[in-house]
């Protein structure tokens, strides 16, 4: 299980402080939650059930110490769980997009403010930016909202994202990842939450986006010689040309792995993804992990 809070998140849900939950760590050794790559805690939500069953017992009339014990010997699978943050998600979400709807840019930042201060980058980035940009799209396709309202939301959260891929610095030594929407394709926010996913994995993201033509991709890969070329297509008339590029890239480049995603690519046959399973990276951040684990096998 991966962790989705960072400390700033746990000690708001838990109304504990930091220092607190960094001394029971070390002095009980409760639970040891994962780091990201610049060493910040992120914590899983059975890590999160655990300490507020400990808060409880506490405020409860028990010492800490007391109820480390308790719950060694109940075992943590006994324990009862309590609600997770995934209502501050929803709350979230709503806030977002009501302020997108109603084109008011200083609600939209002060939601994303709290939703930052609150989790992970890439909780914010998939459970909230991503849940809104599909309720966003799905709205605008069944004509729920006008095109302003499309365009004003799809700008402002395309700014916000580049504002998040700038904040985290690439790490120099890392493999080079070249993340580029394929010739005529003009969205982009997919493959650049995508690229800040990379960048969170530690990868040396070029992000190129929307609006480069072949001539040029290829002018960048000779140039900065990365080892993977991701191309994003949403548009499905698109599949052909982004497998051809593929294609012709692979020949010319054969050190350079390869990587298919963007809706377009979810809406092939699955006898065309069978044929393509090396390229397609999926459109989850799990599918994602998965394929990139191949990249080191």
């Amino acid at each position: 299980m991966e962790g989705k809070y960072n400390i700033k998140a746990v000690s708001t849900m838990l109304g504990i402080q930091s220092g607190t939950l960094r001394a029971w760590e070390r002095r009980y050794k409760i639970i040891e939650p994962k780091r990201n790559h610049v060493g910040h805690r992120l914590y899983t939500e059975e890590q999160v059930s655990i300490l507020k069953w400990l808060l409880n017992k506490v405020n409860n009339g028990f010492t800490i110490g007391q109820a480390v014990g308790l719950l060694e010997q109940e075992g943590v699978e006994n324990i009862s769980t309590t609600e997770s943050g995934d209502d501050q998600v929803v709350n979230l979400c709503q806030d977002l997009l009501t302020s997108l709807l109603n084109f008011d840019e200083g609600q939209c930042n002060q939601v994303l403010d709290r939703a930052f201060g609150l989790f992970s980058i890439d909780k914010v980035v998939s459970d909230v930016i991503g849940k809104v940009l599909v309720q966003i799209g799905d709205k605008w396709y069944n004509q729920e909202i006008t095109i302003a309202e499309e365009h004003f939301a799809s700008s402002y959260l395309r700014s916000r994202l580049g504002t998040v891929i700038q904040s985290i610095p690439n790490i120099g030594y890392m493999p080079k990842c070249v993340c580029v929407c394929t010739p005529g394709e003009l969205h982009e926010l997919g493959l650049l939450m995508f690229s800040i996913h990379l960048k969170q994995k530690g990868y040396d993201v070029i992000f190129l986006g929307s609006g480069i033509p072949k001539d040029d991709i290829e002018k960048v890969l000779l140039k900065v010689k990365p080892k993977v070329l991701f191309l994003s297509c949403t548009q499905h008339e698109k599949v052909a040309s982004t497998l051809e590029l593929a294609s012709a890239v692979k020949d010319s480049n054969p050190d350079i792995q390869i990587g298919l995603g963007g809706r377009g690519m979810d809406a092939i046959s699955v006898l065309e993804k069978v044929n393509h399973k090396d390229l397609y990276v999926g459109k989850t951040t799990e599918e994602w992990d998965l394929w990139l684990r191949k990249l080191t096998e």
